[in-house]
């Protein structure tokens, strides 16, 4: 079987409960209660300390936790973490930005204006009008030769280029000068509706226009950028990335002096923060693993009384910090139960179907999200989360509401006594893959063992490491159920579709899963995917999407739970910071209020 590569902030958004935060997602490839067709007004969205501008003042140092200073800040890299992606949207520009929503909306410090040429009228042609004063730190305007040497880089067409190739680079056909050197026409060899979604980050020309410059590793100084901020220094050894007002910058001034991204692992940050060495940090890991995870890939018996009760501890410590508020928000991120419809008795589609019937999602929202203050809403839809545009609880598809019966049909026969299912011999018997060292996969695990044992179904919870959850796990089919996160971006049609798509014999014959960890897929579901990604309308594509959805739910491929949580805590005094869940700060308003 051939395994295809992810990069590491794309492995790790796979599995972390508590990564992300206060940096966008960088994939190259998202907990709501349930509503009718759009999105609930009672999700948690995002969570900022807004202040009007003119109440921060300017100047100052502004301390932000990171996990690590890291080895590159192109996203698009294999080496690209979180923490790239964070740094990245203080420096480059993204035409486009998501609200708190998820939509997409021009950025008017790069973007004056873009549109679309008439739905039906072929070729499909974009046209950008980019911000006139927008410059490179060098002095060089934003052009079409930055979008089509990124175009070049990302689209898969050259594969001297290494690193990731998020979709919607491969449909276009050519990247022009339109009629004055703000304009850039983007023609494209097939319809593609999710056109927002590119050039976001985007790169110089300069760092993309040969395979040579787009595979070197991006840090350090000396590297054009169009931010609000530039580096200023680059400290990997000392773990310290010092970022200081872009003197070219065309924008709203940014209110601090600087900005000093400090290396602190997440067991550190609550001290830090009691100590007064950090102002911003993600607080999610030091909530979440507050108690050292179990020996790799051992299994995971009941979690020791001392797990919850740590986490507990290290929350109520965190809210209780002097001149530190906790913000809370739901994470663009869906957390979902994927079953492995190549192995055992998951290969029987009524049996799929049966399990995610026996899944208590509300029970399992309450046991992960009540404990971090956030509401125990559980998850509909696999496509888009709670409070996103369009959001519909789809899970009424998946078939009976009596798993039992079901099981019953598909010779899964109960015992007098109660006790595991059996068939022929042997027992429904399951493994649950769950990320090592976090309580809240803990808490997870035990509902949904308790759930499906009130069906006859055993389960058994297994541990595995972030550095082999997916490689010797997930993407070889080493599991029966697995517990893991997927990103929910603005552009779910072609961004969810590889999860989803249905897997392909390799070059070797095998079978190629790709992305799809699940395994199952139907040709149906990838035709409306594409028809989804090419649907100019939103309405049209939003019905798209609900179809695939339904059929994703009646294969049986996977069962969406919750939001993954996100906790951030602000100190006292800074304003413009917080819980983003999908966007990112716009760090020219990130500052300090009163004197």
């Amino acid at each position: 079987m051939r395994v295809r590569q992810l990069t590491a902030a794309a492995a790790a958004l796979l599995l972390a409960a508590g990564l992300g935060g206060c940096s966008d997602d960088p994939d190259p490839g998202r907990t709501p209660a349930p509503a009718p067709v759009s999105a609930d007004p009672t999700a948690t969205t995002g969570d900022v300390r807004a202040a009007d501008r003119t109440d921060v003042r300017g100047g100052g140092t502004l301390r932000w936790a990171v996990d690590g200073v890291p080895t590159t800040l192109n996203v698009y890299q294999g080496a690209a973490t979180a923490d790239s992606a964070l740094l990245a949207h203080a420096l480059y520009p993204s035409l486009f930005r998501p609200d708190e929503h998820g939509r997409l909306v021009p950025d008017p410090d790069y973007l004056a204006g873009a549109e679309s040429t008439p739905p039906g009228q072929l070729p499909q042609v974009v046209t950008y009008r980019l911000n006139p004063h927008a410059v490179w730190s060098d002095g060089t305007p934003l052009s079409a030769a930055d979008l089509a040497a990124q175009r070049a880089a990302l689209s898969g067409l050259d594969p001297s280029y290494r690193g990731a190739h998020p979709a919607g680079y491969e449909a276009i056909d050519s990247v022009a000068r339109g009629e004055d050197p703000h304009e850039v026409r983007v023609t494209f060899r097939r319809p593609y509706a999710e056109w927002r979604s590119l050039f976001g980050p985007l790169y110089p020309a300069a760092e993309t226009g040969t395979p040579a410059a787009f595979n070197r590793a991006l840090t350090d100084g000396g590297h054009p950028s169009a931010g609000p901020y530039t580096l200023s220094r680059y400290d990997a050894g000392g773990g310290r990335v010092t970022m200081t007002r872009n003197p070219l910058w065309w924008g709203d001034v940014p209110k601090t002096d600087r900005i000093d991204f400090l290396a602190v692992p997440p067991e550190q940050r609550l001290d830090a923060l009691d100590q007064d060495k950090l102002d911003i940090a993600l607080l999610t890991a030091a909530v979440d693993r507050a108690v050292p995870s179990p020996a790799a890939s051992a299994p995971a018996a009941a979690p020791p009384a001392a797990a919850p009760e740590a986490a507990a501890s290290a929350l109520r410590r965190a809210e209780s910090l002097p001149g530190v508020t906790v913000h809370r928000a739901a994470a663009p991120s869906l957390t979902q139960l994927t079953v492995n419809a190549a192995r055992g008795p998951l290969t029987d589609p009524g049996v799929r179907r049966a399990l995610a019937g026996a899944v208590d999602r509300r029970r399992v929202a309450d046991a992960a999200l009540t404990p971090l203050g956030l509401p125990a809403a559980p998850l509909g839809n696999h496509l888009l989360a709670g409070d996103q545009e369009g959001y519909r609880d789809n899970s009424a598809a998946a078939g009976p509401q009596d798993p039992a019966r079901a099981l019953d049909a598909a010779g899964w026969k109960r015992p007098a006594g109660r006790g595991t299912r059996t068939k022929d011999g042997k027992q429904l018997a399951l493994t649950l893959l769950v990320p090592a060292g976090s309580v809240t996969a803990r808490r997870t695990a035990d509902a949904l063992t308790a759930d499906l044992a009130e069906y006859g179904i055993a389960l058994k919870p297994v541990t595995a490491p972030a550095e082999t959850f997916v490689p010797d796990h997930l993407a070889v089919g080493d599991y029966d159920l697995a517990l893991f996160s997927w990103p929910a971006g603005p552009s779910p049609a072609s961004e969810q579709r590889p999860a989803y798509a249905k897997p392909r014999p390799g070059p070797d014959g095998a079978l190629d899963a790709g992305s799809n960890y699940g395994r199952s897929g139907t040709e149906e579901i990838d035709r409306l995917f594409d028809r989804a990604s090419a649907e100019p309308d939103p309405a049209a594509r939003l019905d798209l999407l609900q179809e695939a959805d339904v059929r994703i739910w009646q294969l049986g491929h996977s069962v969406p739970l919750y939001q993954r949580p996100e906790l951030v805590g602000v100190r006292e005094g800074v304003a413009g910071a917080g819980a983003f869940g999908y966007g990112w700060p716009r760090f020219q308003d990130v500052g300090w209020t009163g004197a």
